[in-house]
C-alpha cells in the first residue's frame, strides 16, 4: 500500500509585471502546485490518477516515487508483509517508477540494460537472467530483447522502459502516461502486465489521458484539478453521482461544476 497524506508541493512562477515596473524587475509568486493531496492505492488495486494537463498529477507521482521533496505531508509505504517502510533507500527498492521522460541508453539492448539495473539491485546473476527471460515473455519482448534501443520502435521502447521498472520485483508500480502514443499492441502488452500485477496483490498507480481505458482497467479513480483531489471513487460511483454513462463525460461534468 502507498498513500499521499496531505501532500503539498509549493514552487515559484514569475507573474505578469505591472505598469511602471522597471524593464528588468520581476515579480514572482509562491503557488500550491500540489494542494493538500490526501489518497491510498491498495494491494491488488489499480488505481487511477486523472486529471488535465497542469493538475498536479506528475508531481504527486513524483513524490510519492521519492523523486522530490514535498513542501508538506508525507508518503507512506506499507509492504505486503504489512510492515511500514520507513527509509527512502527502501522505499525505492519497493517502487518500480516509470516518468514520461526517463531516457535509456541507446547503445545498449533491453537485456545489457536489465542486467545493468539487476548489477545496481544486487541481484545475483542467475537470479537476473531468470527474471530478465520472464519479463520479457510478459511484456511480449523475445523478438527485439537482444537489439540495440536505438533501433526499436516507439512503443518498443517503451516497453523496455518498463521492463526496466520490473527487474528489482517491486511491489508498487508509479506509471506516468506507459501508454500515451503508444500502437494498439503495445498498448495491449501494458495493460495485460497491468492486470497480472494487480492479481499477484501488487499495487499499481498510474496516470494517463485515455479515461476509456482508465473505465476499463481502474479499480478506483482519483480526480485532479487544479492541485486538489476534486473526486474519487470507482468508475461506476463516479458516473451514477454524475449521471453519466462514460468516465469522460463524468470528468467534463466534475470540471464544470468544480469551474463553477
Amino acid at each position: 500500500m502507498i498513500a499521499a497524506d496531505g501532500l503539498c508541493k509549493v514552487f515559484v512562477r514569475n507573474i505578469a509585471k505591472k505598469k511602471g515596473m522597471k524593464r528588468n524587475s520581476a515579480t514572482k509568486e509562491e503557488f500550491y502546485a500540489v494542494d493538500h493531496v490526501s489518497f491510498e492505492a491498495k494491494p491488488g488495486e489499480i488505481l487511477g490518477l486523472l486529471g488535465p494537463n497542469g493538475a498536479g498529477k506528475t508531481t504527486v507521482l513524483r513524490m510519492l516515487g521519492n523523486l522530490m521533496t514535498p513542501t508538506e505531508g508525507e508518503v507512506k509505504l506499507v509492504d505486503l508483509a504489512g510492515d511500514e517502510v520507513t527509509s527512502v533507500i527502501e522505499k525505492k527498492q519497493k517502487i518500480g517508477y516509470l516518468s514520461g521522460n526517463t531516457k535509456l541508453y541507446q547503445r545498449l539492448s533491453t537485456r545489457e540494460l536489465l542486467r545493468v539495473f539487476g548489477d545496481i539491485y544486487g541481484i545475483d546473476k542467475e537470479t537476473c537472467e531468470t527474471r530478465i527471460n520472464e519479463i520479457f515473455q510478459v511484456l511480449d519482448m523475445e523478438s527485439f530483447g537482444d537489439n540495440r534501443i536505438e533501433k526499436l520502435s516507439t512503443g518498443q521502447t517503451q516497453r523496455a522502459n518498463i521492463a526496466r521498472c520490473l527487474i528489482h520485483n517491486p511491489e508498487v508500480y508509479i506509471f506516468d502516461e506507459p501508454t500515451l502514443g503508444l500502437d494498439i499492441i503495445s498498448i495491449e502488452a501494458i495493460v495485460s502486465f497491468m492486470k497480472k500485477e494487480k492479481e499477484k496483490g501488487k499495487t499499481v498507480l498510474y496516470s494517463t489521458h485515455y479515461m476509456e481505458e482508465a473505465q476499463y482497467l481502474c479499480d478506483r479513480i482519483v480526480m485532479m484539478y487544479q492541485g486538489k483531489v476534486i473526486a474519487m471513487g470507482t468508475p461506476q460511483e463516479l458516473m451514477e453521482a454524475t449521471n453519466t454513462d462514460n468516465l469522460r463525460d463524468t470528468f467534463r461534468s466534475i470540471i464544470k461544476e468544480e469551474e463553477a
